[in-house]
């Protein structure tokens, strides 16, 4: 099938190529791949989702039966057999299927069969209180026991968090290490005394929840890990951070939001806002380095509240 390569994914992938080639070499097959997954699948493509997602290619498709899926092209550096892991290991449960009878995941292809949602319908698209309700129902049906070790090896919040830290002392200009500072020693105090193991999404927000039709809200786009709750909260707190930014009371706003959020999901408050000022941090710092001045100043703004 010809198309054009969603830009969204260009720009996100560009941020991430490697001197060997990595994403970008990805991205160059993206037609020759989508075109022997659906053959060897036995789909048949609709369309390709524009914009799209950041780490993958979305396309609408239907099976030899005219059953209507999505089929999902990630990039070995998303390591997309540990998101198929994950979902057949939620098995719909608060999350959208991978659907085994359409193929399910396929290695060579980096190919996930999921139903199909309403991608078009968010979260974000709810008021922000609506939102974060829904959010937390959803988020909390996804922390279970993980897997047995020996059956997949999930990255832990440690290890990960262990990579992003070294990544921020590599990257951080001198002007935020002071918050930099204070974000690794928090890391270190977090990791140290974790009291939990859950399976985790790793990456939910209100806009990787999606509107379907054998639930209301099934979230999507797992990068799972196995860890504490608030790790996984700690993405959502800063949901619509140009809004807090924007308003008068940001600050109290915020840490309003977060006491929110810990109480209803019985999550020490504490910890909660540890987790969030490090993954803000992080994400600032990343952002700042990779070109992206204005979204690392409102993160870095964010942590700096808390």
């Amino acid at each position: 099938m010809a198309f054009e390569t969603p830009q969204r994914l260009v720009r996100a992938l560009s941020d991430t190529v490697r001197p060997d080639g990595g994403d970008g070499a990805w991205l160059d097959t993206l037609p020759e791949l989508l075109d022997t997954a659906t053959s060897r699948l036995g789909l048949t493509v609709e369309r390709v989702q524009v914009p799209g997602g950041r780490s993958s290619l979305v396309a609408l498709v239907r099976g030899q039966d005219g059953a209507t899926a999505t089929l999902k092209l990630a990039p070995p550096t998303a390591a997309p057999e540990l998101e198929a892991a994950a979902l057949a290991h939620w098995a719909g449960w608060g999350v959208c299927r991978l659907l085994d009878g359409s193929g399910g995941f396929s290695a060579p292809y980096g190919a996930l069969t999921l139903e199909r949602l309403h991608s078009e319908i968010s979260l974000s698209s709810l008021p922000q209180n609506k939102a974060l309700l829904e959010a937390a129902d959803t988020v909390r049906k996804l922390w279970v026991e993980p897997p047995a070790p020996e059956s997949v090896l999930f990255e832990t919040v440690d290890t990960r968090t262990a990579r992003q830290a070294q990544a921020m002392l590599k990257t951080a200009d001198a002007l935020v290490r002071p918050l930099v500072d204070g974000a690794l020693a928090l890391r270190d105090e977090l990791v140290s005394g974790e009291p939990e193991r859950f399976l985790l999404h790793g990456a939910f927000r209100q806009t990787k929840v999606l509107a379907g039709d054998r639930a209301p809200w099934l979230a999507v786009g797992p990068d799972p890990l196995v860890g504490e709750r608030a790790y996984d909260l700690a993405r959502l707190a800063r949901d619509r951070l140009e809004d807090l930014v924007a308003a008068n009371s940001g600050a109290m706003s915020a840490r309003r939001r977060l006491n929110r959020l810990a109480d209803s999901l019985e999550i020490d408050r504490d910890r909660l806002r540890g987790w969030t000022l490090f993954r803000a941090t992080a994400a600032g710092v990343k952002a700042m380095a990779t070109g992206h001045r204005r979204e690392g100043e409102l993160l870095l703004e964010f942590a700096g509240w808390l």
